[in-house]
């Protein structure tokens, strides 16, 4: 889990769609005629042309035409940046490797202003010759409780997920849609939140290292995490802000965490666990993001962790629950779970098995990431069509599609 990870942590955005309308133009009577003739009516003058026509905006596939290989290998990649202003790796994988997106991770108690002054910075680098124009995706771990990353001024002090379930889900969503308020009023478009992790009862929540131990949960069921989980992420859109629902297929009965420990398992979740409703909900209330865990899940696919496993990206997310959203990764560059893979491997893999964005915490490792998936593209086919799928995803997505 992303937002407890060293780096601290570990949107659909809406398009602006510009309306014109062309005015009629009327040519006046020049007199007014006798009394005993009728009235004449003005004669409406046929307008040739909209004097100003606004240009059709582009089509996400209009889009992915226009950039390179490069820069939709880009698209797939977010990048950590300090929450007090990024560092010059960060800079540079925005700048020289086209990262389309970025989250902040860490700590701020500096307040919005100070905020919306770092996310100017990373934005202002958006061009032709980084993005191809394409704006950046910013997000951020604004859960609650302990994984809450930007304080200060400007900000409320949001409580627990357990303590968010006791409150009415219309509470439950005003109270987020002012927390997104405060986010958008930052300049993000995103929010790595709600957390739909269900853990079974309060009696295990302490041994439950990733969720429960940081009282992350919004209840002990899959019907209150649905609920409550639900009526954050609605206030969350309300406000502006996309929210991602997180960890699918659930991280609520492991016991290690992914970010620390290797060989994390669980044993329990199946591919029509009653424990995936909360996922399911989200989903076809419209959710466009969805992140996957690290976990390797043994009952459905012991031989892949979550992210190298097309059972669980394609099969259970695309296909048994129609998910059509960006499938986004936990953190797969300083999480303990990934360390037995190269880091060139863990991008291709999980581009290759269905994933859409992949989310690093440590800036450094992006060349070698994003090297190995250019690479491969450039030799590889069927690789560049998978690429170029995950772009168009992005892409449509972004676009509020």
């Amino acid at each position: 889990m992303l937002a407890l990870s060293a780096a601290g942590g570990p949107p659909q955005a809406a398009t602006n769609k510009s309306l014109s309308a062309a005015r009629a133009e009327f040519l006046p009577a020049t007199s007014q005629p006798p009394t005993s003739q009728p009235a004449a009516v003005p004669r409406a003058v046929p307008e040739p042309a909209a004097r100003h026509t606004a240009a059709a905006a582009p089509t996400p596939a209009q889009q992915l035409a226009r950039l390179s290989l490069a820069q939709r290998v880009g698209q797939l990649f977010m990048v950590a940046a300090t929450a007090t202003g990024a560092d010059a790796n960060t800079m540079s994988g925005l700048t020289r490797f086209h990262v389309g997106n970025v989250y902040l991770a860490g700590r701020s108690r500096a307040g919005t202003g100070a905020t919306a002054a770092v996310v100017r910075r990373m934005t202002a680098t958006v061009s032709a010759a980084t993005t191809g124009g394409i704006r950046l995706a910013v997000a951020t771990d604004q859960e609650g409780g302990f994984v809450q990353v930007l304080g200060g001024p400007g900000f409320s002090t949001i409580p627990t997920a357990l303590s968010q379930g006791t409150q009415t889900t219309a509470a439950l969503q005003a109270n987020a849609r002012v927390w997104g308020s405060q986010l958008r009023a930052a300049g993000l478009t995103m929010n790595l939140a709600p957390v739909l992790d269900t853990v079974p009862s309060r009696q295990f929540a302490p041994r439950n290292a990733p969720i429960g131990f940081f009282a992350r949960e919004y209840g002990f069921t899959p019907q209150a995490v649905s609920t409550h989980g639900g009526a954050f992420a609605a206030g969350m859109r309300q406000a502006g802000i996309a929210p991602v629902v997180k960890h699918f297929p659930g991280l609520g009965r492991v016991t290690l965490n992914t970010d620390t420990t290797r060989n994390v398992k669980d044993t329990v979740t199946t591919r029509t666990d009653p424990y995936l409703l909360p996922f399911r909900t989200a989903i076809q209330a419209g959710t466009r993001w969805v992140m996957v865990s690290s976990a390797y899940y043994t009952r459905i696919d012991a031989g892949h962790i979550a992210p190298f496993s097309p059972l669980i990206m394609r099969t259970m997310l695309r296909s048994d629950l129609h998910f059509t959203g960006v499938v986004l990764s936990d953190d797969l560059c300083n999480a303990a779970q990934l360390a037995p893979w190269a880091q060139g491997t863990r991008a291709t893999s999980f581009i290759h098995a269905g994933g859409t964005m992949l989310l690093c915490a440590n800036p450094r490792a992006i060349p070698a990431m994003y090297t190995a998936v250019l690479q491969l593209a450039q030799h590889n086919p069927a690789f560049a069509a998978e690429v170029n799928a995950a772009a168009l995803k992005v892409l449509t997505v972004k676009a509020g599609h």
